[in-house]
């Protein structure tokens, strides 16, 4: 029987797009009837494969989307794939990475978590398809997988930036891009998002609940770790404006980032 690990190292190294999506989903589906080993006996790679031609740029780098028309819009469409496209690969090595330690629960979460941005990804790629164009076609910048390498060492610190930063600053930005889509009569890129918005605040969910866990287990408060947490590992800014009702639907609430906001 294949293991659990090997499974999500497979997918981690699938590089084309589409591939890794199947890879993903059937991995999860594996997963949940039982056809997987618990069992962690492969090392994840330190990075996943990812298309060859795709064009990184530093932050700083990276083209100015502008505020309207046909190349604004197709930048903003793009830009949502890449950051879907990354989370299939943060989703799989968390649970790769550190799911012998942290139990099924935190596998069972995780994998859930992976399949949604899959299918995210296909969403997106399929609205880019719609506007002639495709994932790859812009550049991308590789934020998201640094702060994965910079929190391989610890559960808890990957669980503070991931899903409990990253990932919740997408809660706070997404409905109003929601809505400018949505002003622009494009009912189709608002029912996307609008269903990424929902996975999302339980992505977040199920970071913040297993960042509380870890946070009990030692007997710490968990908004005072995540802070700590935050400080040593996190480079940005925890910046307003924040939704907080999204953020507090996932558990998180005011009392951990409010004290460090900038």
């Amino acid at each position: 029987m294949t293991t659990i690990a090997a499974a999500i190292r497979a997918a981690l190294l699938t590089a084309d797009p589409r591939a890794k999506c199947f890879a993903t989903r059937d991995l999860v589906r594996r997963w949940r009837r039982g056809a997987l080993e618990w069992r962690f006996d492969v090392a994840m790679p330190d990075r996943p494969a990812w298309p060859a031609d795709l064009d990184f740029r530093a932050p700083s780098q990276m083209p100015r989307r502008g505020k309207g028309g046909g190349k604004a819009r197709l930048a903003l469409w793009h830009a949502l794939a890449h950051i879907e496209f990354v989370a299939i690969d943060l989703a799989l090595d968390i649970v790769g990475r550190f799911g012998e330690e942290a139990g099924r629960e935190f596998a069972d979460d995780f994998l859930s978590v992976a399949a949604d941005e899959a299918m995210h990804f296909a969403l997106l790629q399929r609205k880019l398809r719609s506007l002639g164009s495709c994932y790859g076609a812009l550049p991308v910048h590789d934020g998201l997988w640094q702060a994965a390498q910079d929190t391989a060492h610890d559960v808890e610190a990957r669980l503070a930036v991931v899903p409990m930063v990253l990932e919740a600053r997408g809660l706070d930005v997404t409905p109003a891009t929601l809505e400018r889509v949505r002003a622009q009569g494009d009912d189709n890129g608002a029912r996307i998002l609008s269903r990424i918005l929902d996975d999302e605040i339980a992505h977040v969910g199920f970071g913040t609940k297993h960042f509380a866990r870890q946070a009990e287990s030692r007997g710490i408060a968990p908004n005072l770790l995540w802070q700590e947490l935050v400080r040593v590992n996190f480079a940005g800014r925890i910046q307003a404006p924040f939704n907080d009702s999204a953020r507090l639907a996932a558990g998180l609430s005011r009392d951990f980032y409010a004290a460090i906001a900038s």
